[in-house]
């Protein structure tokens, strides 16, 4: 790729980054043509924090998840991961992209699982959990299959290695999903919405998951509908509407007396 077919963002020198800040957005746009999907985001996620962002459908909660891990590309404003640009290098302020193997590298220590599977279907459970330690990073086949017995069995599935996603609830093929992005071993795990499209009886598990990872200090990001979830779990809460961060605070502050009224009125509506 030429300098003059990267992406480019105008940006400003010379930003001090809180040393306990594992994400830092920092006036973070995002449009697709002339639709506007986010409008400004500043957020910024500690290490060890869980943070989940709530909010109605539409509202740009995804496409900020996606732009973390540079599945989107900004359009305007800088995004840093652990201490890194994500996804540009700066130059005279302009930002200019990097090249796929380099954002592919970032992107290693991010683990993200969407709200559909998207498990390899010609693959066992555990050939799903190893095929990236393997292909990405070079780890022996006998270290990997190790280590990814090892985190079948975090997730509660020992038991079914090897057994085909098509064979797999999807309570089940989520948790095979979680194991899979910990297989590589990130600093970061991104959820989108990981319990919508599961039946509510298959929500639990997922869950308890979710919630063993975060006994464990790893820093979240959780696109969620689970208010319950993101009361017992959260260290933060973010509510966003119309591409914008309209409230956020502890999550037992946010839900039980919210400030904003756009923020009442979502919560009326939801049942926690």
């Amino acid at each position: 790729m030429s300098e003059s077919d990267e992406a480019v963002v105008e940006t400003t020198e010379g930003a001090e980054l809180p040393s306990d800040a594992l994400v830092v957005a920092e006036n973070v746009h995002k449009s697709f043509g002339r639709l506007e999907v986010l409008k400004g985001i500043d957020l910024e996620v500690r290490r060890g924090e869980v943070m989940c962002v709530v909010g109605p459908s539409g509202s740009g909660k995804s496409t900020f998840l996606r732009c973390i891990n540079h599945l989107e590309k900004l359009t305007a404003g800088r995004l840093w991961f652990d201490g890194e640009l994500m996804g540009f290098h700066q130059k005279r302020g302009r930002l200019h992209e990097l090249r796929d193997k380099e954002i592919a590298a970032q992107r290693r220590d991010i683990g993200m699982v969407f709200q559909r599977f998207n498990l390899f279907p010609h693959l066992t459970a555990l050939g799903n959990v190893v095929e990236a330690p393997i292909q990405v990073n070079r780890v022996p086949r006998a270290q990997a299959v190790e280590r990814g017995m090892q985190l079948l069995e975090r997730v509660g599935l020992p038991d079914k290695a090897d057994v085909h996603p098509e064979q797999l609830s999807g309570g089940q093929q989520q948790r095979v999903a979680i194991a899979r992005a910990l297989a590589m071993e990130p600093n970061l795990m991104l959820f989108d919405e990981p319990t919508s499209a599961l039946d509510p009886e298959l929500v639990g598990d997922v869950l308890d998951v979710m919630r063993d990872l975060a006994r464990g200090g790893m820093t979240m990001v959780v696109v969620t509908h689970e208010m319950g979830f993101a009361r017992e779990v959260g260290d933060s809460l973010v509510f966003m509407d119309d591409g914008m961060v309209v409230e956020s605070g502890p999550p037992a502050e946010v839900l039980n007396d919210p400030q904003h009224e756009r923020t009442q009125a979502f919560l009326s509506k939801v049942l926690f």
